[in-house]
């Protein structure tokens, strides 16, 4: 197949590590262009999430290409500092990854709800950047269809999973009760909406910080009040608790910033990747800081059952891509049987008096048959019955027999 990934993921990379790999949808949109002119790239998609950093390529034939050096390339980062952080896997194996990664079975929070809408769109901001070929155009799509499935057929988890989810319950553990307590949301994003609407269910009193620029523009959770971004410090004086979640290149909250006021909250969520507080925040005796690396996942409640299952799903999807590649593999072959068959055709002198008499009846079955006969004479070693009556239904189809 040609196909290779190459990833940095919480599971071998540190944080601080994994931010210095990390891409917004911007960056994304900026490094596949110059990823897909690379030598021997027939196509490339890039996954940048929180929690890992992908590069899937698919190689032209007779190449090898080194995702890891590519992307150290076009990103500038050093690529032998973090070849020994990275995981690489290539042709059925780079297949089964992504469907569980689609799936949220490669999750750090098991069953992560967010990722296989992560993983549809990085295929879309492959396809809009015009770097996507037909095999992982393919590929993606049917591990999307994987994680469908295992979402709707699968009971994975007893709750919803994602980051934003299961922070909100880091904090239930933290306080022991939410109701009544003062929350602020630093991010409208789509996980800043999540954890806003979260703590709102659980009984906050929310707010959510805007850029003046976005008033007007965004969609705010309902029962969630909205506070400029530029004077989040004074909303904080005195909430219980903060979460920033945003695409910023920057802190949205230091320590200085923490350390000046008289009552900061006793805990900060930081669901960012890169990180949106800093880290010495949480040297601050009065604050416990908590990052994507210290969520974990609370749920137990995955089963061996389910765990099965939706291994035979993702094995289903991955026989179905397969069985396309196969296929798009042998269309060549195809070819080439279509024009030696009619070769032999134009060239045999049975067909002689038929031509003369006029009868195309004849021709037409004559031709047929031998066709069939040259088709599978050279594959007596694997047709059968039941083979063949699978072919005959297919070309039953739409024939009203």
């Amino acid at each position: 197949m040609n196909l290779t990934m190459t990833g940095i993921d919480f599971a071998h990379a540190p944080m601080a590590q994994r931010e210095r790999v990390s891409f917004v949808r911007g960056q994304v949109q900026a490094l596949l262009p110059r990823l897909a002119q690379m030598p021997g790239v027939s196509g490339c998609v890039l996954l940048a999430t929180c929690n890992r950093t992908e590069l899937y390529v698919h190689g032209a034939e007779g190449t090898s290409p080194d995702p890891l050096a590519m992307l150290a390339r076009a990103a500038g980062f050093p690529a032998d500092e973090f070849r020994p952080l990275s995981v690489t896997c290539a042709d059925t194996e780079c297949v089964q990854h992504l469907m569980a990664v689609s799936a949220g079975l490669e999750s750090q929070i098991f069953g992560d709800d967010q990722i296989l809408t992560q993983v549809r769109e990085a295929a879309a901001l492959a396809r809009e950047a015009q770097t996507i070929d037909s095999v992982l155009d393919t590929l993606f799509r049917r591990a999307v269809t994987a994680g469908k499935r295992v979402r709707t057929e699968v009971r994975l988890t007893g709750v919803s999973a994602s980051a934003a989810e299961v922070g909100v319950r880091r904090a239930q553990d933290f306080f022991g009760l939410l109701e009544g307590k003062r929350a602020v949301v630093i991010g409208n994003g789509a996980m800043g909406r999540l954890a806003a609407s979260t703590l709102r269910k659980a009984g906050c009193a929310v707010t959510v910080t805007l850029r003046s620029y976005h008033h007007g523009e965004t969609i705010v959770p309902a029962g969630c009040d909205t506070f400029p971004y530029d004077r989040r410090c004074e909303v904080l004086e005195g909430a219980d608790l903060a979460v920033s979640a945003t695409t910023s290149p920057h802190f949205t909250l230091t320590a200085q910033q923490i350390a000046a006021l008289h009552q900061p909250p006793r805990l900060l969520l930081d669901l960012a990747m890169p990180r949106d507080i800093e880290p010495a925040a949480g040297e601050d005796a009065r604050v416990t800081l908590y990052n994507l690396d210290d969520l974990g996942d609370l749920d137990d409640s995955r089963s061996a059952a389910a765990k099965q299952t939706a291994g035979r799903i993702l094995d289903e999807e991955h026989a179905e891509f397969d069985k396309w590649y196969r296929y798009r593999q042998a269309l060549p072959v195809i070819a080439e049987v279509k024009d030696t068959a009619l070769d032999r055709l134009h060239f045999d002198h049975a067909y002689d008096d038929l031509y003369r008499d006029g009868d195309m009846d004849g021709l037409l079955e004559l031709a047929v048959g031998k066709t069939v006969d040259l088709l599978l004479g050279g594959m007596k070693e694997w047709v059968d019955a039941d083979r063949l009556a699978a072919c005959l239904a297919h070309m039953r189809k739409g024939s009203g027999r």
